[in-house]
């Protein structure tokens, strides 16, 4: 690993300056094992001593050194505002009169640990769909249907009603397992014909309470849909039904000299499936493009149980719509995806990564405009992170940040075939932001594991939050100039009654995660952030959803990215392909008039 050492006057001070707030959604207790968190950082972070390639500021050529000499690092082991109901307008989620109704969860509060979720019926004064409910019936046939894999165990239930965050929580009392589409397409015709509602889940990490119920839907879990249908080795086509682990596939790939155009830091858990309905942006976007460019072809199953198979394998069809973009972001609401074929790049040879400080926002932006010119094609990923977010990943994961003292981190991933070349085009790179002042000091790591540790320290942010308190999470989109203001607005609105304000993100695609944490929920404390969040992005022509979606908790917001009219059509799109609504209701689009 690489050290780049402090240029002249030493390193900078406090956090940016001033300008607007953002909001964000809000993120409860700090997560268990299913919380997404990719496998490899789970266990304790930490670089063993070697040799490694330094840069000589005096010379501005490689120099050799040993790793005792160098930096190291040591590791270590928006909510959707609630309507404020009269009490007589409150109804209980009554799941049915049924001995298997699911009890409870886990509050998300300053010390959530030791309370329970609330459910989200309950917590938003929710009214029901009229939406038939479950049977013994019912559960005979999906029981025969599928045996064994027809759940209604509430322990075996509880986590799949409530959300990563531990913000929402449902309270269904049926769990289904297919293992192909026919079984979904059964599933589907016999809910639609007895009008009851689905939720469609994939890994559950979502951070907008769109993949769990709101209050008795049958939760349809594509958890054993994981068979790899066909991988073409020449045109790099992978065709996989959609409970396909992300993480695994790019094991599988990875084999073959491929790897996934996609790379999340829930790829421990996540789902392609989800992946897909959710449009999810992730780390390596700025490099592979996203989601509506990657997926060649889907396989739907729809709401009256018709199987769309649209699973083409080919990158030119030029015939009539473009039907999957229709399903990609719908999250779960007009379709279950059932299989997936994706476009795969290789696998690249030669991967690096740096971490460099910079003293404030105006400089991360001028490092990426210099690294885009100078490293061209290579350049993978380019993540900004604050100083708060550093602090966290600190404080509560015991993780080492190799390069202390600065307002601002910059991550940036180079990848490419030849190893030479592209060290060349780094170190150029290098030394030229060095010696500009646009960076102040930073680390490189040139293999997997000292990789995978610094990439840990951007990846693991949202855990260090959840350990943090009660969390406001938002996602939003805004031309990059700006993105930075909506923090410290924030900062400067909220005052005290926030614990912290961090903003870090894929700077390269526009896209800041606001999150404001605090000791336990306040509404007085969502009343300042929204709908301020959304009206700051509105007005700077963003939006307020960049790769999370809007699922339960946004969806009433839309508005303030989506004009009237485009609204008004998607909601009959919903009407004619789902005419019941029993596809993941609640979710994503507002409620119509």
């Amino acid at each position: 690993m690489r050290a780049l050492g402090p240029r002249g006057g030493g390193r900078g001070g406090s956090a940016a300056g001033s300008s607007r707030p953002q909001g964000a959604l809000r993120a409860p207790p700090p997560p268990k094992r299913r919380c997404g968190v990719p496998r490899q950082q789970e266990a304790c972070l930490s670089l063993l001593p070697g040799s490694a390639m330094g840069i000589s500021l005096a010379s501005g050529h490689p120099v050799r050194h040993s790793w005792s000499q160098m930096r190291r690092l040591v590791g270590s082991c928006g909510t959707w505002r609630p309507q404020s109901a009269a009490p007589e307008q409150r109804r209980p989620c009554r799941a049915a009169v049924r001995p298997w109704l699911c009890p409870g969860s886990a509050l998300h509060t300053a010390r959530p640990r030791c309370q329970e979720v609330p459910l989200t019926c309950e917590r938003y004064g929710l009214r029901r769909l009229p939406f038939a409910r479950l049977s013994r019936g019912d559960v005979a046939f999906f029981e025969s249907l599928m045996p064994g894999r027809a759940c209604t165990n509430p322990e075996e239930l509880k986590s799949f009603n409530v959300d990563w965050l531990k913000s929402v929580r449902g309270c269904s009392e049926l769990l289904l397992k297919p293992k192909t589409a026919a079984e979904v397409s059964q599933v589907l015709r016999y809910c639609h014909e007895r009008n009851l509602a689905v939720s469609p889940q994939g890994g559950n990490t979502g951070l907008v309470g769109g993949s769990v119920p709101v209050f008795d839907e049958i939760i349809l879990s594509t958890a054993l849909m994981n068979q790899i249908i066909s991988f073409d080795p020449v045109s790099g086509i992978l065709v996989c039904q959609a409970g396909c682990i992300l993480e695994e596939l790019h094991e599988y790939l990875e084999e073959r000299g491929f790897i996934m155009p996609l790379d999340l830091g829930a790829k421990g858990s996540c789902q392609i499936g989800g992946n897909v309905a959710t449009n999810a942006g992730g780390l390596r976007l700025l490099r592979y493009g996203s989601l509506r460019g990657t997926v060649l072809g889907l396989q739907v199953v729809l709401a009256d149980g018709t199987v769309l198979d649209c699973l083409t394998s080919l990158r030119k069809d030029n015939t009539g719509y473009d039907l999957k973009q229709l399903f990609i972001g719908s999250e779960g609401t007009l379709g279950v995806i059932t299989a997936v074929s994706i476009l795969c790049p290789q696998k690249p040879k030669a991967v690096n990564l740096a971490f460099l400080g910079c003293q404030d926002f105006s400089r991360v932006q001028e490092t990426f405009t210099t690294c885009r010119a100078m490293l061209g094609e290579i350049l993978s990923a380019y993540e900004f992170m604050d100083e708060k977010c550093m602090e966290l990943v600190e404080k509560h994961l015991g993780l080492s940040n190799p390069v202390r003292g600065s307002p601002f981190y910059v991550l940036i991933e180079t990848s490419g075939s030849n190893s030479t070349h592209d060290e060349e085009k780094l170190n150029s790179f290098l030394e030229q932001a060095m010696t500009s002042g646009l960076v102040t000091d930073g680390t490189v790591a040139v293999d997997d594991k000292k990789i995978k540790t610094l990439w840990s320290l951007r990846e693991r942010i949202t855990e260090a939050l959840t350990r943090d308190g009660c969390v406001y999470k938002y996602d939003i989109s805004a031309p990059v100039g700006k993105l930075y203001d909506l923090v410290t607005d924030m900062r400067a609105r909220l005052g005290q009654s926030a614990k912290n304000v961090v903003g870090y993100g894929h700077l390269g695609d526009g896209n800041l995660h606001l999150n404001i944490t605090a000791e336990s929920y306040s509404h007085s404390l969502l009343d300042a952030i929204e709908p301020f969040v959304y009206e700051w992005t509105a007005r700077h022509n963003g939006s307020i959803s960049a790769e999370h979606g809007l699922g339960f908790k946004k969806k009433q917001f839309i508005q303030y990215s989506k004009p009237n009219e485009a609204i008004f059509l998607m909601q009959r799109f919903k009407a004619m392909l789902d005419p019941r609504g029993i596809l993941n209701p609640y979710k994503m689009l507002p409620s119509s008039p």
